[in-house]
């Protein structure tokens, strides 16, 4: 099996690489954030791969990250997850976004990807939120830290709304008006808005 694959870069696009090593081109299917991260047409590219093998067919599916692909082949354990739907939900959200909705139980931000429906949210919690220990999730990066986005944070979550919401309305909010970083009404007001 194909476990790595390191050569030179004579296609990308979203969702697909073609990877030239020792003269022979290897199709790998990707997802969005491993294509933003591949380098300029012709340089030098390295691939963690996943091989998926069939009756009618051997697939590739290739990751900048060995994080995102440990993460591909968790979701494919999942029933109803097949390797293409697996990296459709690397495309729609960063692999800490997945790990932190699944985690946090959060149907409605999973289905905000394209192909997973609420039947298949609940189905990802079941199946996963308690064989993801050993992915390591940073907190939400906001562009500010602080007292004031950490009570905010808190005050959200007290007013029944869920972290990973709570964090990117916050993360919103911050973005529109970064003097609202160390404002708490005005951080907090600002914040509502949004997450309404």
């Amino acid at each position: 099996m194909i476990a790595h694959l390191r050569g030179k870069l004579i296609l990308k696009q979203p969702g697909q690489a073609v990877v030239e090593a020792g003269g022979v081109g290897y199709d790998v299917a990707i997802s969005v954030p491993t294509f933003t991260g591949l380098p300029a047409l012709g340089a030098e590219a390295a691939l963690h791969i996943h091989t998926q093998v069939s009756e009618d067919q051997i697939a590739l599916y290739g990751f900048l990250e060995a994080e995102e692909k440990r993460l591909f082949e968790r979701l494919i354990t999942v029933s109803a997850v097949g390797p293409k739907l697996a990296i459709k939900i690397l495309s729609g959200f960063n692999p800490e976004r997945v790990v932190q909705a699944i985690r946090g139980q959060d149907h409605a931000q999973l289905t905000r990807i394209p192909g997973v429906g609420k039947k298949l949210a609940e189905r990802l919690v079941v199946e996963l939120k308690d064989k993801l220990d050993d992915f390591a999730v940073a907190p939400v990066q906001t562009a500010a830290q602080g007292p004031a986005v950490d009570d905010v944070l808190s005050a959200l979550v007290n007013l029944g709304y869920q972290r990973p919401a709570a964090e990117k309305a916050i993360e919103q909010a911050v973005a529109k008006d970064k003097a609202l970083a160390g404002d708490f009404d005005g951080l907090f007001r600002g914040a509502l808005k949004v997450i309404r």
